[in-house]
């Protein structure tokens, strides 16, 4: 027997993040998962650039790839962990991690862009801070 599925509670009830842009990057789906990881609300971010979470200095390469995406309807990365730096809210770093899906009209037109997105700034410090420690250990054993 086939249940119907509630999209949208099954997206809310999500712990990633659940952002969806349309084809002009303008964000159409925030789950509360994304809320916690970025800061903003769902009414916040509902018709906005994803350029509320992009990083200035990343900005342009993100938006040369994503029209090349949208114009061709192909990408890279659909089965590949991308992991980039992202900012909160408040203008603090972020690292994160997510994949991407597309989704295409009937005539097969990019009509959107899924991204699943996790925050992996604890773990991405914690290596930084293991790779510095091991640094440091190596240089002593050289000493």
């Amino acid at each position: 027997m086939e249940a119907a599925i509630d999209f949208k509670q099954l997206i809310g009830a999500l712990g990633d993040g659940v952002v969806v842009c349309d084809a002009g990057g303008a964000i159409i789906v925030w789950n509360p998962a994304a809320e916690r990881i970025f800061g903003f609300t769902e009414s916040e971010a509902l018709g906005k650039s994803l350029d509320l979470i992009i990083p200035e200095r990343q900005r342009q390469r993100h938006w040369d790839g994503y029209h090349k995406t949208m114009a061709t309807g192909e990408t890279r990365y659909g089965n590949d962990v991308l992991r980039v730096p992202a900012l909160h809210k408040e203008g603090k770093p972020l690292s994160i991690a997510f994949t991407v899906g597309m989704l295409y009209t009937p005539d097969n037109k990019v009509s959107a862009i899924v991204a699943i997105v996790r925050d992996e700034t604890a773990r991405w410090t914690e290596e930084r801070t293991i790779r510095a420690r091991l640094n440091q250990l190596e240089e002593a054993a050289k000493a």
